[in-house]
């Protein structure tokens, strides 16, 4: 039997339990490759929830399946970059040992629980199958966890025997949920898991996120594209665009001291609690082909702030302060601005 490949680690008192650095991931077609992710770096600590905010296509999905080395191949092919999970690196870990961490050190609630579930297994056996995968207990034992596990989401664990046809939309993600912190990963990658749900249900669904997060000290990246729920939940914010991280920071950052002309544009797009007469302004134009990405900013022909030097050139990451940056070429300017209005963080 082959020997199996030596994980490749990096210094275990690095205070990060994921680091992503320089991430590019396309999709390579016959006669075109997608630009789905480019260039991308973000870390998160224990205990700490990072949003990762965007349009539908800026890259979020991707990038969360990079962690996880899920990015469907053929066509989907990381071209570089590094992924630090827990002092190992992902990427270059062989597909025993990645088995070996899925589920247990990183997790992960996809974005439609209706299809994420066995349709022909009781949802008991579902989440008892990964107990029994990674912590090496016997059948009892692990429909037992699977107990307790749904007990914790807040559903009684005498449902463990039913299938997920019997449960509504809402029962279903947390069943999801469920399955994904059976085993107490470090990290829980989070993809639009409110989306399919109604308002009462999500505000649920998300102050269960919290108190699990509370109780187990778990890392989250939360992937969506409502800044209601990045304001709930986050300690920091990464906004994409077009495959690149155009700014982030600390919630407060990125709140409260907005610097891209891009996240200003998201924060006009919503409605305002406080003056509800005040109409929406949306950001004009689309999201560029990613096939055909520009050389320079993304954003430029949508951007109310460009000008010619914008779209010349490929930008760098601009440094506000010791936690917050933007990827915006305006900032060369030291008279540039953002036009903000008040009430802008009110999401």
């Amino acid at each position: 039997m082959a020997e199996e490949t030596t994980i490749d680690r990096v210094d275990d008192s690095e205070e990060f339990l994921l680091e992503v650095k320089n991430l590019t991931v396309h999709y390579v077609l016959e006669t075109e490759r997608v630009e789905a992710v480019n260039d991308i770096s973000f870390s998160l600590k224990k205990g700490r929830t990072i949003g990762l905010v965007g349009e539908t296509g800026a890259g979020k999905t991707t990038a969360a399946l990079s962690i996880l080395n899920l990015v469907p191949g053929p066509l989907g092919v990381i071209e570089s970059g590094e992924i630090v999970l827990s002092g190992n690196n992902v990427l270059k870990l062989s597909p025993k040992q990645l088995e070996k961490i899925r589920g247990k050190d990183v997790s992960m609630i996809f974005q439609d629980p209706m299809t994420s579930l066995n349709p022909v297994m009781t949802v008991g056996d579902q989440i008892a199958e990964s107990v029994k995968l990674h912590e090496k207990v016997n059948n009892a034992a692990a429909y037992r966890r699977a107990m307790e596990m749904l007990e914790l989401v807040g559903i009684p664990g005498m449902r463990a025997s039913e299938y997920p046809h019997q449960f509504s939309g809402g029962m279903k993600q947390r069943v999801v949920i469920a399955i994904a912190l059976a085993c107490n990963p470090k990290l829980l990658i989070a993809d639009e898991p409110t989306t399919a749900l109604d308002v009462t249900i999500q505000a649920q669904v998300l102050d269960m996120i919290g108190q699990l997060k509370e109780k187990f000290g778990t890392a989250i990246v939360m992937i969506t594209h409502d800044l209601g729920v990045v304001a709930e939940i986050c300690d920091e914010v990464a906004v994409m665009y077009a495959g690149k991280i155009v700014e982030s920071g600390t919630l407060d950052d990125v709140f409260n001291h907005t610097t891209h002309p891009y996240t200003e544009g998201l924060f006009y797009s919503i409605p305002k609690i406080n003056n509800k007469k005040a109409s929406l302004v949306p950001i004009p134009g689309l999201m560029p082909d990613p096939t055909k990405l520009p050389k320079g900013c993304a954003f430029a022909p949508r951007c109310a702030y460009a000008f010619e030097e914008c779209s010349a050139d490929k930008l760098s990451l601009r440094k506000i302060n010791q936690t917050h940056s933007v990827l915006c070429r305006a900032y060369d300017n030291p008279d540039f601005h953002l036009n903000l209005k008040e009430g802008h963080n009110n999401a």
